[in-house]
């Protein structure tokens, strides 16, 4: 018999990174923060996370921010 373990590693959803098809839910344009809440997640373009960030980062487990691919572009 073979010895030979396998592991699998499980990406963590609440940080993966956002794509072209994460839309704002508010608005639908490109999302670029993902709010992960006790209850759910919530996904926001830059203008709707910097709208939201002061009521919604203090309640969020994770706040996973990409709008810094804006300044890249």
């Amino acid at each position: 018999m073979n010895d030979i373990q396998t592991t699998t590693l499980e990406a963590d959803p609440a940080n993966a990174p956002l794509s072209g098809l994460d839309r704002c839910d508010s608005c639908g344009a490109q999302a670029y923060v993902r709010a992960t809440m006790e209850s759910g997640v919530l996904l926001f373009c830059a203008h709707h996370a910097a709208k939201h960030r002061e009521a919604m980062q203090p309640l969020a487990v994770v706040w996973h921010d990409e709008t810094a691919k804006l300044e890249e572009r």
